[in-house]
């Protein structure tokens, strides 16, 4: 198997992973809330913040989806390294608030470290293509 379908796999498995994850976010906050790994939950009606992240979730799935459908395969490998950070923050967010440090580095650090090397697999993938050719200039007569 290609490096490039490996690299395809893989970025729509974290595609439908996101949307799916922020959707449950979006459509009943506190079935997901509980694996976040924050110790405790904000009293009362906390489900608008909740809904934010679900938001943020669906957005950088489909910023994901479609640079990958349309092809931009180097840009896709620099967005995968950005939003990688958004997972990285979740992590330290969880890790700041006491929360469990199973799903801070299991779910949240892991998921952003894949993401990176998914990015770093697409930048290798295409360094050869965004490279400038090699051509000698033109020597004056």
């Amino acid at each position: 198997m290609s490096l490039k379908k490996i690299n395809t796999v893989l970025t729509a498995a974290f595609i439908l992973f996101i949307l799916w994850f922020g959707t449950e976010y979006i459509l009943s906050p506190e079935t997901p809330a509980p694996g976040y790994g924050l110790p405790s939950w904000p009293s009362g009606d906390g489900d608008g913040f909740l809904i934010i992240k679900g938001i943020r979730d669906v957005v950088l799935a489909l910023v994901l989806g479609i640079l990958l459908v349309t092809g931009h395969r180097r840009a896709l490998g620099w967005v995968l390294l950005v939003e990688a950070l958004a997972a990285y923050g979740d992590m330290t967010n969880v890790l700041a608030h006491h929360g469990s440090v199973a799903t801070a580095l299991g779910v949240h650090c892991l998921t952003a470290t894949l993401m990176v090397v998914n990015g770093l697999l697409i930048m290798r993938e295409t360094r050869n293509v965004a490279s400038a050719p090699e051509t000698p200039a033109p020597q004056p007569a």
